[in-house]
């Protein structure tokens, strides 16, 4: 595993998610001002709209998945089956019973949000198919054509060759 393009995985999902964070905040913050809905379905619809944004963008640029897109998007609403009720529960208990701030409790659920659905995409949805997307092979080509002589060879190959005549 190559540590500096880990790091720049993990730096591309922080900043792709934080745009989801503010797509997320930026929507309950329209639902709550102008509705008069309890938490749960502003919570929801936010929801909602982020994961389309964050699992779209980190597909693509993050993960660089050719993962089969129906398989990628089925395996993530596993996730969220799981996710969504008990952070909406969690959300509600905490806002609505125990009288937390809802901005708090959003800012909450998009935390554990952010770690939990980093490791699951990265473990389970993207396992065997991440950097082999279109972007991930130009990469690689160019990377390798960088490490290549003018005559084509790499390095390596012309250690190999043996001495020049």
């Amino acid at each position: 595993m190559d540590k500096k393009k880990e790091l720049w995985r993990v730096i591309k999902f922080v900043l792709f998610s934080a745009s989801a964070g503010i797509i997320e905040i930026v929507s309950f913050t329209l639902l709550t001002e102008l509705t008069t809905w309890p938490y749960w379905p502003r919570y929801l619809i936010a929801l909602v709209l982020s994961v389309l944004w964050n699992f779209t963008l980190n597909r693509r640029f993050t993960f660089r998945s050719a993962n089969n897109v129906p398989l990628a998007m089925l395996l993530v609403a596993l996730y969220y089956a799981v996710f969504t009720p008990l952070s909406t529960w969690l959300g509600s208990f905490l806002s609505e019973t125990l009288g937390w701030n809802e901005y708090l409790v959003t800012a909450i659920n998009m935390l554990l949000n952010f770690v939990t659905e980093f490791l699951y995409d990265t473990f389970v949805v993207f396992r065997g198919s991440i950097d082999t997307n279109d972007l991930a092979q130009k990469q690689l080509e160019k990377e390798r054509n960088a490490g290549a002589s003018p005559d084509g060879a790499s390095g390596a190959e012309k250690e190999d060759a043996g001495p020049s005549v």
